[in-house]
């Protein structure tokens, strides 16, 4: 079976193949440039952008997939949440395709998207495991008990890590997207220097807050502290605070295995922290952990019962996964 995913819910426009559980496309057509001088994403200018861009990232990925539209079987694009307006272009233009082709559409969750990204890395992964989503519009925490059924164990209270990631790179002078500039300026200062607090320390729960650091972050500046310094502390409190909650999770609930993904699963300083704590981890590619179509193209391919979605589907700004 060959599918098509295609993913607008932010500021990345994403089309992918996959065939038969492979990949065999995946192209991004990233808009950092276009919203760099804002320090952040611009729906109206992301979803213009969407526009005019997916006709050509479409017949690129055709090309190297070596294939015609008349070979797809199957087309999927992101249904929510997201940028309405920016889902909103992948979503119809998906439809439309399915329709003039005649094909079968599957709306798909961006979030079960993610998951299902490790499958290019990891086909042979099953259910149980933990999955934490940690990106710059999310920051949740899932035990996975069968694919298809997620239970939400915790989420973010206020900013997600890669939204406060971005916001301190910005106090700081630093470029958009914050986290690599963040990580790059971190690497010159010292993660001890700045009194940082981890967050919800002695929470018996599993929900993530990082608002605090943000403020914290920004007196710190104020009082003229280095940027390096700030950078570095800044970096080694999301890090802790992210693994503290994940490690009661996998204790709590004896799974060992933790699938990271999201643009925030690239930090380096993550990833060794997380390898450290002797949990079995899985990532997807370093390409497909930021948004993309071949994650979405996954999820429809392992859903797929023989059953598309009613074109009338609605996307969904808010919608959530559990």
């Amino acid at each position: 079976m060959l599918v098509l995913g295609i993913d607008t819910s932010c500021d990345d426009t994403g089309v992918g193949l996959v065939r038969d559980g492979r990949v065999v496309a995946n192209k991004v057509a990233s808009q950092t440039l276009l919203h760099q001088q804002y320090g952040g994403v611009v729906p109206e200018l992301a979803s213009r952008e969407h526009t005019q861009v997916i006709d050509g990232l479409l017949e690129q990925a055709l090309t190297e997939a070596g294939i015609g539209l008349r070979d797809l079987d199957l087309i999927a694009a992101t249904r929510g949440p997201g940028l309405i307006g920016a889902l909103l272009v992948g979503y119809t233009y998906a439809k439309g395709l399915a329709l003039a082709l005649k094909r079968p559409f599957v709306g798909v969750h961006h979030l079960e998207g993610h998951l299902y990204a490790a499958l290019a890395e990891h086909p042979e992964v099953e259910p149980p495991f933990l999955a934490l989503i940690a990106s710059g519009g999310h920051s949740h925490l899932f035990r996975v008990t069968a694919w298809g059924q997620y239970e939400l164990l915790g989420a973010t209270m206020d900013d997600a890590a890669g939204e406060a990631f971005d916001k301190v790179a910005r106090l700081l002078g630093l470029g958009y997207p914050g986290g690599p500039e963040i990580e790059k300026l971190a690497a010159q200062g010292d993660p001890e220097a700045v009194p940082f607090s981890v967050p919800l320390q002695g929470h018996s729960q599993y929900a993530f807050s990082f608002s605090g650091l943000k403020t914290a972050a920004l007196r710190a500046a104020e009082k003229g502290f280095d940027r390096a310094d700030i950078a570095a502390g800044f970096q080694r409190v999301v890090v802790e605070h992210l693994a503290a909650v994940v490690l009661r999770a996998a204790r709590d609930t004896g799974l060992q295995t933790l699938l990271v993904t999201g643009g925030v699963a690239q930090n380096r300083a993550l990833r060794e922290r997380l390898e450290h704590a002797g949990l079995k981890l899985l990532f997807p590619p370093r390409g497909m952990a930021t948004d993309n179509g071949a994650m979405i193209a996954l999820a429809a391919w392992r859903r797929w019962d023989g059953r598309g979605d009613a074109l009338s589907l609605p996307a969904a700004a808010y919608l959530p996964l559990a």
